[in-house]
């Protein structure tokens, strides 16, 4: 192989395992699932949205936690030890997948969503927190149906190396789609979310015990293994 591809370390090559992608002994908790939203209005649609998510989720047999973003500094204007700060990351380490659902402003995500984005980060310590987690994506807007949020977070996810699932919602005129205890009312786009949150339940249980062998990669494996010849040598000589 090496001489038909000279670029490929063949050692780090690894035939794919159908076996490991069906473990002997599925995980029976609850899979657990992180909500945030976009708003600190006291009449936030995203967030009437996400708690929405979360009802519909729980019925579905997840177990949910859903941040408030109120307090939270923005990224770099605070130290990572920030009470708000060590509270989100607890919570995306904890979960097995998430929600976002963040209002559509300027035709884009709010900086509230992006905000706790940027400080959930791409590794703490040897642990990458969203790595080959569940995602899946939620817009409200105040006027016609728009998929310009949804889109920005579907790079994100990417970005953040989530599985972000093929489903998403995006509710227009949410003004109208919300009783004034905050409560969906029946319609299409209520239907959607509930698509949306059992679509996201059944990817969950699907990857969550299979999720360090769905991210293991030829590079990382490579990268890692002239690290450690390097080390070897280095002590050799030492």
């Amino acid at each position: 192989m090496s001489d038909e591809m000279p670029a490929l370390d063949a050692h780090h090559l690894r035939p794919v395992d159908p076996a490991a992608l069906a473990p002997a002994t599925a995980n029976a908790t609850p899979p657990r699932i992180l909500l945030l939203y976009g708003s600190l209005r006291a009449r936030s649609f995203s967030r009437f949205a996400a708690e929405e998510a979360a009802r519909i989720l729980e019925r579905l047999g997840a177990e949910t936690r859903t941040f408030d973003p109120t307090g939270l500094p923005l990224p770099d204007d605070a130290p990572a030890d920030h009470p708000k700060v060590a509270e989100l990351r607890d919570l995306v380490s904890w979960c097995d997948g998430m929600v976002w659902s963040s209002p559509e402003r300027h035709g884009a995500m709010t900086g509230i969503m992006k905000a706790q984005i940027d400080w959930i980060p791409l590794s703490l310590g040897a642990v990458r927190p969203t790595q080959g987690k569940t995602l899946a994506v939620m817009q409200v807007s105040g006027g016609s149906q728009s998929f310009n949020s949804v889109n920005q977070m579907r790079l994100l996810g990417r970005w953040m190396r989530c599985l972000t699932i093929p489903n998403q919602s995006s509710v227009p005129k949410a003004f109208q789609q919300f009783d004034d205890n905050g409560r969906m009312k029946p319609s299409p786009y209520y239907d959607r979310i509930v698509d949306v949150m059992e679509e996201l339940v059944k990817f969950t249980l699907l990857t969550r015990d299979i999720r360090d062998h769905l991210v293991d990669r030829y590079s990382e494996r490579k990268e890692a293994g002239e690290a450690l010849i390097a080390r070897v040598r280095e002590t050799a000589g030492a």
